[in-house]
């Protein structure tokens, strides 16, 4: 992505009903998760973007500190502004980081980044987490719903729920739990998607305040029946908490 890109996300992110609700997501899913886990160690938001989910997180997490790391310097100078945590600069192919020295890692739509090896990533985050520590990986569902969004920020593949578990088991990760979500919007997904020309410009923007407070709602209901343990059974994305056992 160019600069200025990553500074319209960066000025963007925070306002997106989309960024709101994933971040609530993950930041809720982990937590519960940690509260159960006996590993040590910092919590990695892995590709942490312009900082949008590390300033979520804070300082620490359930007790445990928190840090990003990000490729691209310009994105990772404005996490760090904006989160004002420790940002490692570095890729999710090749982590800077020692054997068994996180208790969690956070990876937010960067598997399916063209520059990312998903087989590597995966391998190289089960090296860096101790035993017991947590994984979370949101991902973009469904091959056939690549768009003119995903060419646009560099996504080349998405993923079924079967699929996104086979490759996070393969490095020895016991899958926690596996749902869609994003379920109720999707058939306006799908409907965008049919309709968008190749020229379309990003998903990530400001939208009418009305049509973010329902957009904001829909995905409320959804992060409360994940809460409660329910199983979406379709939607535009996918959440997937896993552990390492070992």
């Amino acid at each position: 992505m160019e600069r200025a890109e990553y500074e319209h996300m960066h000025a963007v992110e925070d306002r997106m009903w989309w960024y709101r609700g994933l971040r609530r997501l993950v930041a809720d899913q982990l937590a519960r998760a940690l509260s159960r886990s006996p590993a040590g160690g910092s919590v990695l938001d892995a590709g942490c973007g312009t900082g949008g989910m590390l300033r979520v997180l804070g300082p620490a997490i359930v007790g445990r500190p928190t840090i990003g790391l990000e490729y691209d310097p310009v994105a990772a100078g404005l996490a760090k502004a904006k989160s004002e945590r420790p940002v490692v600069s570095g890729s999710v192919n090749e982590l800077p980081l020692g054997n068994g020295t996180l208790g969690a890692y956070v990876s937010l739509d960067v598997l399916c980044h063209a520059n990312v090896e998903p087989a590597r990533a995966l391998k190289e985050a089960y090296r860096c987490l101790g035993p017991g520590a947590i994984v979370v990986f949101n991902l973009p569902a469904y091959s056939w719903m690549l768009s003119a969004h995903d060419r646009r920020v560099h996504n080349a593949r998405r993923f079924t729920r079967g699929e996104a578990r086979a490759l996070i088991s393969a490095p020895g990760f016991r899958i926690l739990r596996a749902s869609y979500w994003n379920t109720l919007l999707f058939p306006l997904m799908l409907l965008h998607r049919l309709i968008e020309r190749d020229d379309a410009e990003s998903d990530v923007r400001d939208y009418p305040r009305w049509l973010d407070a329902i957009f904001s709602s829909a995905l409320a209901i959804e992060r409360a029946a994940l809460g409660a343990g329910l199983s979406l059974p379709f939607g535009g994305s996918l959440l997937i908490v896993a552990v390492r056992d070992a």
